[in-house]
C-alpha cells in the first residue's frame, strides 16, 4: 500500500478549517443575537421570517388605521354629546315658550337664546376631525353645512365619507354624515325662533318644534350607539392586532434568535474539538514517513 505524505495531511487540515469555520459562525451568532448570517444559512427559516416581516408590516398599518379610527370615533361621539346637550336645553326653552302668560318680549328673549344656541349647533355640526375634514361632512366638500342669507342653515355635499381599512378584508366608516345625526334640526330651531320673533299664536309652531326635536335627539342618540358599536369593533380589532403582534414575535424569537445557553455549549464543544484536532496534527506532522511506517 501507496501511503503519501499529502494524505496524512489533508483530512486533519479540512477538519480544521470546517470547525474553524462552525467555530466563526457561533461566535457571530452570539455577538449579533441573530441565528443566520445570509439566506443561505438557512433558507426555508429566512422565508418564514420574511412572511413573519410582511405580516407585521401590514399589522402596523392597520393598527395605525385602527388607531385613527378610534381617534375620529371618540371625537364624532364627544360632540355628538355636546349637541345633545344643546338640544335637550332647546327643548326646555321650546316647553318654557309655551307658557301662555308670556309676553311676546319674553318669547323674543327665548327666540335670541335659541339663535345663540344655533350659532353653538352650526359651529358644531361643522367641526373638523384631526385629519382637517368635516366631522360630520360627506364624500365631497371641505364643510358639511352652510347657512344663506335668510339664516336657512342646509347640509351640503353628497355621498358618504370613505371607509378607512382595518384588515385586509374589512374597514369602517369612522365618521357619520349630518344628515343622518341630526336630520331636520336647523330647520326645526328656524321654524321656532321665527314663530316667537313674530308673535301672535305660537301653539302650532311649539308643538311642532317639540315633535321635531324628540325626532332629533332620537337620531342623535342613534348616532351615538352607531359610533359606539364600531368603537367597540375597532377595539376588538386593535386586542387582535396586539395579540397577532406578539405572536408574530414569538415565532420570530424561535426562528431567528440565538438561544445564547445553547450557543454557548455548542462553541465550547467546537473549541474542544478543534484544539484536540489541532493537537493532534501537531504530533502528526512532526512525524517522518519513516516513523509512521515503523
Amino acid at each position: 500500500m501507496r501511503i503519501a505524505t499529502s494524505q496524512m495531511f489533508a483530512r486533519p487540515t479540512s477538519l480544521m478549517a470546517t470547525l474553524t469555520e462552525k467555530a466563526d459562525a457561533i461566535q457571530t451568532s452570539i455577538a449579533t443575537g441573530n441565528k443566520f448570517t445570509a439566506p443561505s444559512s438557512d433558507p426555508a427559516a429566512y422565508l418564514r421570517l420574511d412572511g413573519l416581516k410582511r405580516g407585521k408590516a401590514d399589522d402596523l398599518t392597520n393598527a395605525a388605521n385602527v388607531k385613527l379610527a378610534q381617534g375620529l370615533l371618540g371625537q364624532t361621539d364627544t360632540t355628538l354629546a355636546s349637541i345633545e346637550t344643546q338640544l335637550q336645553r332647546v327643548n326646555e326653552l321650546t316647553v318654557e315658550a309655551a307658557n301662555g302668560t308670556l309676553s311676546d318680549d319674553n318669547r323674543v328673549a327665548i327666540a335670541q337664546s335659541l339663535s345663540a344656541i344655533t350659532d353653538d349647533l352650526y359651529a358644531l355640526a361643522n367641526t373638523k376631525d384631526v385629519r382637517g375634514q368635516p366631522l360630520f361632512g360627506s364624500s365631497t366638500g371641505d364643510t358639511a353645512y352652510d347657512r344663506a342669507s335668510d339664516g336657512t342653515i342646509s347640509f351640503v355635499g353628497a355621498g358618504t365619507p370613505s371607509e378607512i381599512p382595518i384588515n385586509n378584508h374589512s374597514s369602517v366608516q369612522a365618521t357619520i354624515t349630518g344628515d343622518r345625526a341630526f336630520g331636520d334640526m336647523f330647520a326645526t330651531l328656524k321654524s321656532l325662533t321665527d314663530a316667537l320673533n313674530t308673535g301672535g299664536d305660537i301653539r302650532a309652531a311649539v308643538g311642532g318644534a317639540l315633535d321635531g326635536l324628540k325626532d332629533n335627539l332620537a337620531d342623535v342618540a342613534a348616532a351615538r350607539a352607531s359610533v359606539g358599536a364600531r368603537g367597540a369593533r375597532l377595539d376588538l380589532e386593535a386586542d387582535r392586532l396586539t395579540d397577532a403582534a406578539i405572536a408574530r414575535e414569538e415565532s420570530r424569537t424561535a426562528i431567528e434568535d440565538t438561544d445564547i445557553p445553547s450557543a454557548v455549549a455548542e462553541l465550547q464543544k467546537t473549541l474542544t474539538v478543534l484544539q484536540a484536532t489541532q493537537a493532534s496534527f501537531t504530533k502528526l506532522s512532526g512525524m517522518s514517513l519513516f516513523d509512521y511506517l515503523r
